[in-house]
């Protein structure tokens, strides 16, 4: 068993800011997956800003940067780019994998710049059918009590104030409110499903769900494809814990 430290660190609407930084200084040994290319394909439309990449584009993105059989994998990054890889990889099979708890800025030992020499390794992808959720799914559901529905943006987007992501404002009927960037709120019991602005930061709250014992699933396409297409939608506050 070995270790492969993987540098997800990103910036959204910066496509180029992640490589620069990691470039700057990371973790040494650690390759880097960008999120837009490498845990994304932006080729795919109609499915929100992050399509998830299909099993042969991940698997390659994966090859590239170490992992495979036998490897440990470690992730860091930001704005959610470390639990996506951690996502995607437990998503094809991968279990051997973990999150650099408090990021880059949590790492205790020296940093190094520039490119690195990354053995390849080998990834076998292996799909699970059981850890996503469509927009028909929940389209279907909403008013179902036993699902825990959860928006995983600020608080001010998920009530559906002006922003300048969002095209348009609001949240899918019955989500609560996680923010990524804040402790994860106590949930009831029930049918876990996270969604974000396009898929990177709900992945945050199942990371966080898992390290409480909880699994859930995600929906990758999030409100970037929710709204899209003329869904119910709500907005403002509501009564009672969100």
């Amino acid at each position: 068993m070995r270790y492969q430290f993987v540098d997800c660190r990103w910036e959204l609407g910066s496509p180029e800011h992640g490589r620069e930084l990691y470039l700057a200084g990371h973790v040494p040994g650690a390759s880097f997956l960008d999120v837009d290319e490498d845990l994304s394909d932006l080729s795919v439309t109609g499915e929100g800003r992050h399509p998830l990449p299909s099993p042969e584009r991940f698997a390659a993105a994966a090859s590239r940067v170490g992992i495979g059989a036998g490897v440990t994998v470690v992730a860091y990054g930001s704005l959610g780019g470390a639990e996506r890889l951690w996502w995607l990889l437990r998503h094809f099979g991968h279990d051997d994998c973990a999150v650099l708890a408090g990021g880059l800025d949590a790492w205790g030992g020296v940093l190094r710049s520039g490119p690195e020499e990354i053995e390849p390794g080998e990834f076998v992808p292996r799909l699970r059918a059981d850890d996503t959720v469509s927009r028909d799914d929940l389209l279907g559901r909403l008013g179902d009590p036993t699902l825990v529905l959860v928006d995983a943006r600020p608080a001010n987007r998920w009530r559906g104030e002006p922003n300048p992501t969002d095209t348009t404002p609001g949240r899918i009927p019955g989500a609560r409110n996680a923010p990524w960037a804040e402790p994860l709120p106590e949930l009831p019991e029930g049918d876990l499903v996270a969604y974000c602005g396009s898929g990177v930061t709900g992945c945050v709250v199942l990371h966080r769900a898992f390290l409480r014992g909880r699994e859930g699933r995600l929906y990758p396409g999030s409100w970037s494809d929710w709204s899209a297409r003329g869904l119910p939608l709500e907005q403002g506050r509501v009564r009672g814990p969100r």
